[in-house]
């Protein structure tokens, strides 16, 4: 450890510990000595001056809280003594210059994708099969289980619970002791050289519990969610298990389709079921239809393709009191490298964008991208308020146990992901990425809906950075798990794919290991290493129903 504390930036009057630091120990930050008022546990921060009630505390440059309490020199910053508080946001207040990143190492670079008929670039090829109304899930379930062990799509390299034998144990008399300590875990069979159809990367099951009841916008909104899905450059069809009575309409459907993809081509059949003769024949017809799609899809290869037809996104959670320093920053710095390669970066969690406005509205390429980002701000602010919450409430105890005290404090680290490229596009929910550059969109901080909405809007690749640990993926596109400290790394390796605890560790630089993460991004995208979320088969799937999430 070169230095057991760090001070972000230089208009910073917090510090951040690197190691537990006892009381009473002295550290140097630049030319000023501060011995710690506290026990500080690494994560935390502590106050480099003495903060008077009411007194704005600042990190990463900007408002992140104001004491609600005297904080003397040294001290810790804690939920009691600190409250939320963000600055006010307006107009672009200046023209923001930008320096690209030196990609000269990147500009023939290519990765070895699947082309679509609309000119994207897919990471995956993948069969979709998807209900419009919740009550086509159980039909989902007959299919997943007729289709993906006869199909050879079982999950790889994933393991089963070996009941069997706990159950012999038991009726052999097995003390609790020797239950207890029984191995349960039982690995499974690699079933990828059974696959029939070995050109197809797999298929793909989604459930929800949307298309009828709640509001009509929520089933349009729904609609145009799935249509994102099925456009996916990651999918080469999809088979759609309609009820027929529902609000989500097929014609609502094709008509999203339509929007996203005019010149749409791909295999697409949408089954009714209050049509079908009986249930048998309605999973027949669409076990059938899927297994035609699936041998039209198994035509597709991977051919090389620019890595401006990567499209990223830029996902956090579990963050810890790290994540702002090392893992964020260094996404960052590949969103950086993409973005100057004309790729595709989409950052996305509204309520952790809170309190670093100003600044994502200084980037904008556009006044009006600046206007739309406020205006979506504001109207997603109202809307939490509305149902008695606010942002304030983002922070998870997990995030405040690990440092991350206020949103503010959360949003400021969190916002790192976006580099520090001009914003080209600013998108609402389900809306598709197309502009090249770093785009805003609008979705909620819970890690699921979000991903949900990345993949939604066109994300080829998904990067989630996390300093606890967490399982989360998506069922088209790949997520890549990256640490932001090398105690998760070691403790998670089963779920975590990238490090970069090395940077707090002061073995790498953000340049390099984002240099470093770019490499392994452009080998994922390519098939050649699979992400845990994957092979474990994390399709994690949640629509957003707007104003009530955080």
């Amino acid at each position: 450890m070169l230095n057991p504390i760090v001070r972000i930036h230089p208009a910073d009057n917090i510090i951040v510990a690197l190691e537990d630091l006892p009381p009473r120990t002295t550290v140097k930050i630049g030319d000023i000595s501060v011995t710690t008022h506290d026990f500080i546990p690494k994560k935390h921060k502590f106050a480099l001056t003495h903060l008077q009630k009411d007194d704005a505390v600042t990190m990463y440059g900007v408002l992140v809280g104001r004491a609600i309490q005297s904080i003397p020199v040294g001290g810790l910053i804690s939920t009691e003594n600190l409250k939320h508080d963000t600055a006010v946001y307006g107009k672009s207040k200046s023209d923001y210059h930008w320096t690209a990143p030196d990609v000269s190492q990147w500009n023939s670079r290519t990765f070895e994708g699947y082309h679509r008929s609309n000119g994207s670039v897919g990471t995956a090829n993948l069969w979709l099969v998807l209900p419009l109304v919740f009550c086509e899930n159980r039909n989902i379930e007959v299919l997943e289980s007729a289709l993906l062990d006869s199909l050879g799509y079982a999950t790889k390299k994933s393991f089963s619970v070996n009941l069997e034998g706990l159950i012999d144990r038991y009726q052999a008399g097995a003390s609790t002791q020797e239950i207890l300590e029984s191995p349960l875990a039982r690995t499974l069979e690699d079933l990828t050289e059974k696959r029939v159809f070995p050109n197809v990367d797999g298929i793909k099951f989604l459930r929800h519990q949307g298309g009828c009841g709640g509001t009509r916008q929520d089933s349009q909104s729904l609609c145009h969610l799935l249509a994102g899905y099925i456009t996916h450059p990651n999918v080469a069809g999809a088979t759609v298990l309609s009820l027929g009575c529902q609000n989500a309409q097929a014609d609502d459907l094709k008509e999203a389709i339509a929007l996203k993809d005019p010149q749409f081509s791909k295999p697409l059949y949408i089954l009714e079921q209050q049509n079908s003769t009986s249930e048998e024949s309605f999973i027949e017809q669409a076990v059938k239809q899927t297994f035609l799609g699936l041998i039209q899809a198994n035509e597709s290869a991977r051919k090389p393709a620019p890595l401006s037809k990567l499209v990223l996104g830029l996902e956090c959670g579990g963050s810890d009191g790290f994540s702002g320093i090392s893992a964020n920053p260094v996404l960052g710095y590949a969103s950086d490298l993409l973005v100057a390669l004309n790729g595709i970066t989409i950052l996305s969690e509204f309520p952790e964008l809170n309190g670093v406005e100003q600044e994502l509205i200084n980037r904008c390429s556009k006044p009006e991208l600046a206007q739309r980002f406020s205006e979506l701000m504001m109207a997603y602010s109202q809307k939490a308020v509305a149902v008695g919450s606010g942002f304030e409430n983002n922070p998870s105890p997990g995030n405040i146990q690990d440092g991350l005290i206020t949103d503010a404090m959360k949003s400021a680290g969190a916002a790192k992901k976006g580099g520090t490229s001009p914003i080209s596009g600013v998108l609402d929910y389900t809306e598709k990425a197309t502009t090249s550059g770093l785009n805003l969109l609008c979705t909620p901080g819970n890690d699921v809906e979000s991903t949900t909405g990345l993949a939604g809007s066109g994300a080829n690749v998904i990067v989630f950075t996390t300093g606890l640990g967490t399982p989360t993926g998506n069922p088209v596109t790949p997520v890549i798990k990256v640490s932001s400290n090398n105690k998760l790394f070691d403790q998670m390796n089963d779920i975590i794919d990238f490090n970069t605890g090395t940077v707090i560790s002061g073995e790498d630089s953000i340049e390099s290991k984002g240099n470093q993460l770019l490499e392994y991004i452009i080998s994922v995208a390519s098939g050649l290493e699979i992400p845990a979320a994957v092979r474990l088969g994390q399709d994690d799937f949640i629509p957003w129903k707007r104003g009530i999430s955080l």
